[in-house]
């Protein structure tokens, strides 16, 4: 018998084959099935709602779970509050000013476009306005109190992201002054947060069954001579959405980070398609938390940055604001002077605040917003009824877009991201491990780090 050598070792097995691929091939051909029946056999296809509702609901079923793991690793996995403060502090402050410039282009276009020029408003629109703004009129201080949970547990049940955060955040302050004594907490969270990314990875084979009955069910509610009839306010605003990504975000990460926009909204592809097929950017939210992560960004930066901005960085919902609120008043013959344009809008900014993910929230917002500055308007509202829907989709799609540039950013200007990483990730030398969303570099699966000498010097310069 011939002895064994080193050279005739037995051979490592082969890696697993990454065939995660197949189901987003799979959401691209239900997506165009989706489409043919909803033309083919509307009134079937309206039947089929339930199915896309049916998957977004078992994903927004974990994500409480998930920005709480999150959240609670990120903050207690830094050693001091004042850390989490100014981290805090940092991504408010660029959520806040990227909102005004969200806005600010909104106004440019619809003032330019006047895509509300033309239409007639009939009584079922007018009904139809008036039912979004009673869903749609929680005042300033209702929203604040609205952020306090009943009690510690319905912060997990009622499904409110501003209460998990809420929660996630006291809970995290709270492992940071047990010091040693909360490491083992935070070690079970993390374990705690590797089995739900786990359950969200075996929930996304339902996505090609959700996404044809979510985009057969809108084809078969709208039709097309409502795109027809409304196609101008919805061509303005989806060029104003690209916009946007393309002139200010896109600029922005480059002289900030050095990052290629095109390669990180790549990178980001199978989450768009995603969002495109449910209108909801609550699908990806998991997903992009788990990414951003895996691209370099820092556990705390993307645990505070990431649930936080998807409340208080809706940049697409803040363009179909403006863009809406003018078209309504154009349409009905009374048209908003500058003055008014700037204070409806603020008033907007804070009124939406917690509405990301949720589809048709948007329009409730608006029509809510109309009936307290202007009453008359609410009427219009109806117009926009029908193609909300594709609308929505746009600003679900630049929600995302910038929450993920701003957690880039924000990484870089905390020199919290490893740029060697980003360079290999985004090249494609470092794929993102698939068939278990997170990756076993990530956080979900690693030991929790420990605080790096100087972390709060660095982030003060930044």
């Amino acid at each position: 018998m011939a002895a064994t050598t080193p050279d005739t070792a037995p051979a490592a097995p082969p890696a697993k084959r990454d065939r995660t691929h197949l189901l987003y091939i799979a959401v691209i051909i239900a997506v165009a099935i989706g489409i043919a029946v909803g033309f083919a056999a509307p009134d079937f296809a309206k039947d089929l709602k339930p199915l896309g509702t049916g998957f977004v609901n078992l994903i927004k079923m974990m994500i409480t779970p998930i920005i709480f793991c999150t959240i609670v690793t990120g903050v207690g996995s830094i050693r001091s509050a004042a850390k989490v403060g100014k981290l805090g502090g940092l991504a408010l402050s660029y959520f806040i000013a990227m909102s005004f410039v969200a806005l600010a282009i909104g106004l440019v276009v619809g003032n330019i476009m006047h895509p509300g020029d033309g239409l007639h408003l009939t009584q079922s629109a007018k009904a139809a306005g008036h039912s979004q703004a009673a869903d749609g009129s929680e005042g300033l201080v209702d929203f604040l109190l609205s952020i306090i949970p009943t009690t510690f547990v319905s912060a997990f049940t009622d499904g409110v992201v501003l209460q998990t955060l809420l929660v996630a955040l006291l809970v995290g302050f709270a492992i940071q002054a047990l010091g040693k004594s909360g490491e083992p907490i935070l070690r079970g969270v993390g374990h705690i947060q590797k089995l739900v990314f786990r359950v969200l990875t075996m929930i996304m084979w339902a996505a090609p069954i959700g996404a044809f009955g979510a985009i057969a069910a809108v084809v078969g509610e709208t039709g097309v001579d409502a795109l027809k009839a409304l196609g101008t306010i919805m061509l303005a605003f989806y060029i104003t959405c690209v916009l946007f990504v393309g002139l200010v975000l896109g600029p922005m990460l480059w002289l900030v980070a050095k990052v290629n926009l095109f390669k990180l909204l790549k990178y980001l592809a199978r989450e768009y398609l995603l969002i495109l097929s449910t209108s909801s950017s609550d699908v990806a939210l998991p997903r992009l938390i788990a990414k951003m992560e895996h691209l370099g960004v820092s556990r705390p930066v993307v645990g505070i940055t990431v649930p936080t901005g998807y409340s208080f960085n809706l940049d697409g919902t803040m363009i179909y604001l403006t863009m809406a609120s003018l078209f309504i008043a154009d349409a009905l013959g009374q048209p908003l002077h500058l003055g008014e344009q700037i204070t409806l809008l603020l008033f907007m900014m804070v009124a939406s605040k917690g509405a990301a993910g949720v589809s048709g929230a948007g329009l409730a917002t608006l029509a809510g917003a109309l009936q307290t500055h202007r009453p008359a308007l609410v009427d219009g509202v109806g117009l926009i009824v029908g193609i909300d829907r594709f609308m929505s989709e746009a600003r679900a799609l630049t929600n995302f877009s910038g929450n993920a540039v701003a957690t880039v950013l924000i990484g870089a200007w905390t020199k919290e991201l490893d740029k060697a990483r980003v360079e290999e990730v985004l090249s494609g030398r470092l794929p993102f491990d698939e068939a278990t969303v997170m990756d076993e570099h990530g956080s979900a699966s690693a030991d929790l780090p420990e605080p790096r000498a100087g972390d709060d010097k660095e982030l003060a310069k930044a």
